[in-house]
């Protein structure tokens, strides 16, 4: 749950600065969260969730 969280507020923080620098249009931010509740009500919401949660597990054990 954590890592979802704060996947979560990373994207959200993103989104910000690439509306604030005039990269990203409010509708086409409004697509893409769309795109991520229809995503996540599919079939393809496990795979997407389990390979996050790999990926977030191979960068966490990263040693600096």
């Amino acid at each position: 749950m954590a890592i979802s969280i704060s996947l979560v507020l990373l994207l959200l923080i993103l989104a910000v600065i690439f509306l604030r620098n005039g990269g990203l249009k409010i509708s086409h931010a409004l697509v893409c969260a769309l795109l991520g509740f229809f995503l996540a009500s599919t079939s393809m919401a496990p795979a997407i969730q389990d390979s996050l949660a790999a990926t977030a597990d191979v960068v966490s054990s990263l040693n600096p």
